[in-house]
Order: structure tokens, then C-alpha cells, then sequence
């Protein structure tokens, strides 16, 4: 499993990268992350788009799904049969969802194994023979940040944050703020004055919460990563925030 994954995944998104780099002028290899990461998400935008409209059509629906839980909450058989009439009647399913970040899941580990390791890949046995060898790669991105080091760093016991570190991880966090709350933002019709469960209201409070916890979690985690882990991270949620604005923009 591990070597067809080195085969059909690590090693070409490895060779798209290294190539992105030597022929953008500069050899900068934090723009090459960006290209390469804008590029996987253009190749993933049917999946994401499936992904978003079926989120939007599951959360348009929720009223009714509550609707037949009260109709039908002594028959339980009966409730699960208007539940699945309903679904059919929208052509979606609540697992319809899982699929898209299945697929997706496989690349992003991908992409994080790449950007995480790539100062200690052996280039010589991953690159193809018909990508040139690069030979030392500058790892700077735009000249002031070098995308190998943790975005926190330790020199003689004490710990630092550089500023182009601080820069790149706030991004990162306020970008996934940003999409989820564009998430958040499809809130389900139905009737405003009907009372609301007081689980579902839970639930919602819950949600809210989840969506300042998200980014904070974001930030401890990056800043114990190589800060190019940090600049996909910005670049793909960016770029996912620019593809959920034109998917809403047709639904």
C-alpha cells in the first residue's frame, strides 16, 4: 500500500514541485508551493464541488428532516423511510459528503509528507529521468523566510518566533476562520418562528464554537511545523475560499 502510494501520489506531486521550481524565474520555492498546491486544487474542484453542493443541499433540508422526526417519532421504521424518500427526492444522501474528502484526503497527506520532509529527500532516486536535477535548492521564500525551519525555533534554550513565520501561521488560521464561517453562513430555511430543539441548539452552540477553536488549533499545530507546511496550508484554504465563492455563487 505504502509503495503504491510513493508510486501514484509522493513521487509525482515530488517531480511537479521540483519542475514548478527550476522554471519559474527566481527559483522561488515558496511560490512553487502555491502553483503546485493552486494546481491540485483546480485538478480537485469537481470534487470539491460535489462536496459544497451537497453540503448546501443537506443543510437546505435540515427543517424537514426535523419535520419527520416529529411526524414520525413512534415510528421509527416509518420516520426512516420518509428520511431516505427525502433524500432520493434531492438526489443526495448524508455519507454523499464522505466521498469527496476521501479522495481528497490521500493527496493532502501527500502534499503534508512533501512540504514537511523535502530538505531530506534523495532527489537522485525520486525524480523522473526526463526532470533535470536541481541540485541545491534554495528553500528561501521571497528572499526572507526559510520554508524548512519550525515556525517556533529554538537557539540556546530560548524559543522564537520569526516574523515572516508569524506572518504565514496567523494567515493560515484567519483563512480557515474565513471558510468556515462562509460554512456557517448557509444556515437552513424554514420557519423562523417555529421553536428550536433544544439539542439542535446545542449542537449550533457547539459549531460556533468550533469555529474560533479551528484556528487556534491551526496556529499550535504549525508552529510546530516546517513553515512550508504552514504556506500550503494558506495557499489551499485561500484557494478553497476562492472555489466555494463561485460554487454558492451557481447553487
Amino acid at each position: 500500500m505504502i509503495e503504491l502510494f510513493n508510486i501514484f501520489l509522493y513521487r509525482p506531486l515530488v517531480n511537479i514541485l521540483i519542475f514548478i521550481y527550476q522554471v519559474i524565474p527566481g527559483n522561488d520555492f515558496g511560490i512553487a508551493i502555491i502553483i503546485l498546491t493552486g494546481l491540485v486544487r483546480m485538478i480537485l474542484y469537481p470534487v470539491s464541488a460535489k462536496g459544497i453542493r451537497t453540503q448546501r443541499i443537506l443543510n437546505n433540508i435540515q427543517p424537514e428532516i426535523k419535520d419527520l422526526q416529529k411526524k414520525y417519532k413512534e415510528d421509527k421504521e416509518r420516520q426512516v423511510k420518509e428520511t431516505l424518500a427525502l433524500y432520493k427526492k434531492h438526489k443526495t444522501s448524508p455519507f454523499s459528503g464522505f466521498l469527496p474528502l476521501l479522495i481528497q484526503l490521500p493527496i493532502m497527506i501527500a502534499l503534508y509528507r512533501i512540504f514537511s520532509g523535502i530538505q531530506t529527500v534523495d532527489l537522485v532516486s525520486v525524480l523522473y529521468s526526463f526532470v533535470p536535477y536541481p541540485g541545491e535548492i534554495n528553500f528561501f521564500f521571497l528572499g526572507l523566510m526559510d520554508l524548512t525551519k519550525i515556525g517556533i525555533t529554538e537557539t540556546n534554550g530560548y524559543t522564537t518566533l520569526l516574523f515572516g513565520n508569524i506572518i504565514i501561521i496567523i494567515g493560515a488560521a484567519v483563512a480557515q476562520l474565513f471558510q468556515m464561517k462562509m460554512v456557517m453562513a448557509q444556515k437552513p430555511t424554514g420557519n423562523k418562528r417555529s421553536k428550536v430543539d433544544p439539542k439542535t441548539e446545542m449542537a449550533n452552540k457547539i459549531q460556533k464554537k468550533m469555529i474560533y477553536f479551528s484556528p487556534l488549533f491551526t496556529v499550535f499545530i504549525m508552529a510546530r511545523l516546517p513553515i512550508a507546511v504552514g504556506l500550503y496550508w494558506f495557499a489551499s484554504t485561500s484557494f478553497s475560499i476562492i472555489q466555494q465563492h463561485f460554487i454558492l455563487k451557481k447553487i
